[in-house]
């Protein structure tokens, strides 16, 4: 048998470019005469920007470091032994680019024993354990304190969760079998399977403690000194830490079902690692902990071989790291100052709009309409969500004041857009229309103002076309619910210049949204590629196969919503709009379907009706369609639309609407909610051999989202 140290060693040598975790242990005298204290802190050498990890080497120093202590604790000469982290981090967990190395089942399987053999010897020491969360912790970074006898947290942190499902792994270094231990099952499975697959929900210092995963809470200012007069007093006997009972009855069992109804809600059974934790949460009802922590080194060895992690790691690097650095964006020292903003509408989507660049932008912002009731209508909504947020903490009451004062409306462009640096239009989506409100906007404007469109699938050269400076005009297409959705798609024109193209990304970035360049091609890309599958899912219904069978044909992709049920959320007549868009450009591909068409004109808001709190297919709808005789099953109606997606990245891709299939997958995770264990969409076809079937090769490398040769 390998030990521990043996262990780290080897999967430190397969990970040299870890960014190491250092465990320095410190000595002190504890309050009221409690007695000598050893305490580790966790620290990477950097600020809170870079948070502290676990690779394999960090791993060996955190052993090291309880080496020191055991010998102490059982020498006599410690009452007790804590953990924290440097200012602002206790520890997020795993480190991941060190996972997307391992090529090995038993590689795979050592990270996890030594996680569990380093953390387990926390709770094994001959003296009380404390772990400070002191600051942001995930994943391992969690895990280390559960396996301590008391903990504490601080009121301040800002995001505490165990994140592992999200990603397509478990909390595999004692989290699914401690926690349910600790907390009970059913607050256990809220964690770690119903906040993870709620796009990964963190918790508050205060739901930490309320949740009972802390025994004690206390303010940021001087968390670590009233954590030490509490460990004192602990020790000491005056405090006594009481924890409710568990309910291993009924209750467990009633949790674990609870779980497999929120996964099987979330992916379907698509994705694996929502299951295996709930396994795992299952058999911990005995208590068995080392059965538990066995079960976990398995379960974690076997998804980090499987291609959902691999998909997983690549999604988040995608949202996480690329999104950063937008590919083919022009220098950011081009960019323009934005100390004005002109909205030209005042409808739902204008005023969300303007909203969001008053709320991040904090300059004033303009709306216009074509009559003063709509003007008053949008500035209205404006002024409600800033009281709303006033209401609800959000903000404080000057800033309210001063985000109220800073917004107005005016029907004159003229007046409104006179000093204006950025002017977005999000008025109907036709054209003729567009082409007139820009061309008013061109004539009372400043020379350096930018001019957007909010177009949806419309072409950004040509609605420029009649402009004596169409260099300045540029997409900047949202998606919707503008506050949620975080992709923006910028769209360069064929004549917008590098300085109006770098002010965009400019404001993007203060917008906080993840910004993608995309060139001006017929619905640039998220609405693209939902066309062509709805579009697909839309043919096969029309040409005879049944709505249910095609709606159920896409659940193994685990995605947040139902074709028909997302065509609801986006509006029948909106994608009706768009197929015809498409369809006027690619002909071949993109139908327009005279059931939609149907339903449409019929003034339906879609194919389905709640009257049993499910959706059922609404009769009306029902009594519209006119379908042929050729019936497909799942299977075939999966291949098809799957075929059709793949067919039509791949043609995007050899025209340049984005750089590379990196850009498609990160649209998609931010512009449309698709699954991290999806990776977005292309990782998913080359490992379901969809790309080879369609496109003859793959789309990413090898080892670019799965596991390398």
């Amino acid at each position: 048998m390998s030990t521990t140290a043996e262990l780290l060693k080897g999967a430190a040598e397969l990970f040299p470019d870890e960014v190491v975790t250092s465990a320095h242990v410190r000595h002190l005298d504890l309050p009221f005469g409690a007695g000598r204290f050893a305490l580790i802190t966790l620290d990477n050498g950097f600020d809170h920007t870079k948070p502290t990890t676990f690779g394999p080497q960090s791993l060996a120093n955190l052993n090291a470091a309880i080496d020191q202590v055991e010998q102490e604790a059982t020498a006599g000469t410690i009452v007790g032994a804590g953990i924290t982290g440097k200012p602002f981090i206790f520890a997020v967990g795993a480190d991941l680019k060190g996972v997307e190395l391992l090529k090995k089942h038993d590689e795979a399987l050592a990270i996890g024993k030594g996680g569990h053999d380093v953390f387990k010897r926390l709770s094994a020491l001959a003296v009380p354990t404390f772990a400070y969360y002191n600051g942001a912790a995930m994943g391992g970074g969690v895990e280390v304190g559960l396996h301590c006898s008391y903990r504490t947290v601080s009121k301040a942190i800002p995001a505490f969760s165990l994140p592992e499902v999200f990603l397509g792994l478990v909390p595999g270094w004692g989290g699914c079998a401690i926690l349910p231990n600790l907390i009970g099952a059913e607050r256990a499975v809220s964690v770690i399977i119903e906040n993870s697959l709620n796009q990964n929900r963190q918790l508050k210092g205060k739901q930490v403690f309320e949740l009972g995963i802390a025994d004690a809470i206390f303010e940021g200012a001087d968390f670590l000194e009233q954590s030490l007069l509490w460990t004192a007093n602990v020790l000491n006997g005056t405090t006594e830490v009481v924890r409710a009972e568990i309910d291993r009855g009924e209750a467990w069992d009633a949790a674990v079902a609870k779980g497999r109804f929120i996964a099987d809600s979330k992916v379907h059974g698509a994705a694996p690692a929502a299951y295996r934790a709930l396994d795992i949460i299952a058999a911990a009802k005995d208590g068995d902990l080392q059965a538990g922590f066995d079960a976990e080194d398995t379960a974690l060895a076997d998804l980090i071989m499987g291609g959902e992690l691999r998909s997983g790691i690549y999604a988040f690097n995608l949202v996480q790291k690329r999104a950063k650095r937008p590919a083919g964006a022009p220098d950011k020292s081009l960019a323009r100052p934005v100390t004005k903003v002109g909205v030209v509408g005042a409808g739902l989507m204008a005023s969300q709009l303007a909203l969001l660049f008053l709320r991040r932008l904090e300059v004033p912002v303009v709306l216009t309409d074509i009559d003063q009731e709509r003007v008053d209508k949008g500035v209205g909504y404006v002024h409600a969500e800033i009281q709303k947020l006033l209401g609800k903490g959000r903000i404080n009451q000057d800033k309210a004041n001063r985000l109220t004062a800073l917004v107005t409306g005016v029907l004159d462009k003229a007046e409104g857009f006179a000093d204006a640096d950025f002017i977005i239009e999000a008025v109907f989506e036709e054209m003729s229309v567009k082409q007139k409100v820009f061309a008013e906007v061109e004539a009372v404007a400043p020379a350096h103002a930018i001019l957007a469109t909010n177009t949806s699938s419309l072409s950004v050269s040509e609605m420029a076309s009649k402009l004596q400076h169409p260099e300045r005009v540029v997409g900047f297409h949202f998606f919707n619910p503008v506050a949620i959705l975080p992709l923006l798609e910028i769209v360069r024109g064929e004549q917008t210049d590098d300085a109006s193209l770098a002010t965009a990304f400019g404001v993007a970035k203060k917008l906080k949204k993840t910004a993608v360049l995309t060139k001006d091609a017929p619905a640039f890309v998220v609405n693209r590629i939902l066309t062509r599958f709805m579009g697909e899912i839309q043919n096969v219904i029309d040409e005879g196969t049944p709505v249910v069978t095609a709606e159920k044909a896409i659940e193994p992709l685990g995605l947040p919503m139902s074709p028909l049920v997302l065509l609801e959320l986006v509006g029948p007549a909106i994608g009706l709009h768009v197929s015809e868009t498409l369809n006027r450009s690619f002909p071949e591909r993109f139908t327009v379907s005279p059931n939609l068409a149907a339903v449409v004109k019929a003034g339906k808001r879609g194919f389905y009706v709640y009257d049993s709190g499910k959706p059922e297919l609404d009769p009306e709808v029902a009594a519209l369609l006119v379908q042929g005789d050729s019936v497909l099953t799942e299977e075939q109606v999966r291949a098809r639309v799957l075929d059709a997606v793949a067919q039509e990245i791949s043609l995007m891709l050899e025209e340049g609407v984005v750089a590379e299939a990196q850009d498609i997958d990160l649209c998609l995770i931010t512009g449309a909610g698709w699954p991290f264990h999806l990776g977005g969409i292309t990782p998913y076809l080359d490992r379901e051999g969809v790309s080879e079937r369609v496109n003859g090769k793959k789309f990413l490398a090898p080892g670019t989202a799965s596991v390398p040769a």
